[in-house]
């Protein structure tokens, strides 16, 4: 096959199968690397220590509500828009949550999402993966930023945005407590940078 009869095929699929494709493309990944396609780019991302820590931080914290088997970090999601094969930090899902034929979680059982930013992938994080997190009503997204000390809370998806944004400092609790979450999650072990 030509890399133009390629690309023709690729266009004429749909975007699961495309996704599929991608994925499959990009095996086998390289240790200490997550692999991401946002809006049908693909992203790779060196994992950090302190990218790391923070996200076990939140999944420890999470299992206080959430059975080890509804958590997982860096597992491929599909969201709604073209092309997005998420992989989160943390990724919480409802209880009944349900795997697709294919083996894979749907968005639509997600409840939580965290992402600890990377400065390349950044971008991302703020813009179209939150697009499509709030489109797909994931009903609470929180991102952490550890070069600034901030976390920002989503919370209320309607209509392709979340209504309400709050921020929290490193240090302060964010309080899931009024969310599906019901619980509050501590900030002050968190590092920076």
């Amino acid at each position: 096959m030509t890399v133009l009869e390629d690309r023709i095929a690729m266009a004429e699929c749909d975007d699961e199968s495309t996704l599929d494709a991608m994925f499959d493309r990009l095996e086998p990944t390289p240790e200490g690397y997550k692999v991401e396609i946002v809006e049908g780019t693909v992203y790779m991302s060196p994992q950090r220590t302190t990218h790391w820590q923070i996200t076990l931080g939140i999944i420890m914290q999470l299992c206080a509500k959430y059975p080890q088997a509804r958590l997982m970090s860096d597992v491929r999601i599909d969201y709604p828009g073209h092309l997005n094969g998420f992989a989160t930090d943390v990724t919480a899902l409802g209880e009944g949550a349900a795997m697709t034929e294919k083996g894979r979680w749907r968005h639509k059982d997600v409840e939580f999402v965290a992402e600890v930013i990377s400065k390349g992938t950044a971008a991302n994080d703020y813009g179209p993966k939150k697009t499509a997190f709030a489109t797909a009503e994931v009903p609470v997204y929180v991102i952490v930023d550890p070069y600034k000390g901030t976390c920002y809370v989503y919370t209320q998806p309607k209509e392709g945005s979340y209504v309400t944004r709050t921020t929290v400092d490193f240090g302060d609790d964010i309080d899931l407590t009024g969310t599906v979450v019901d619980l509050v999650l501590k900030t002050d072990e968190f590092p920076r940078g």
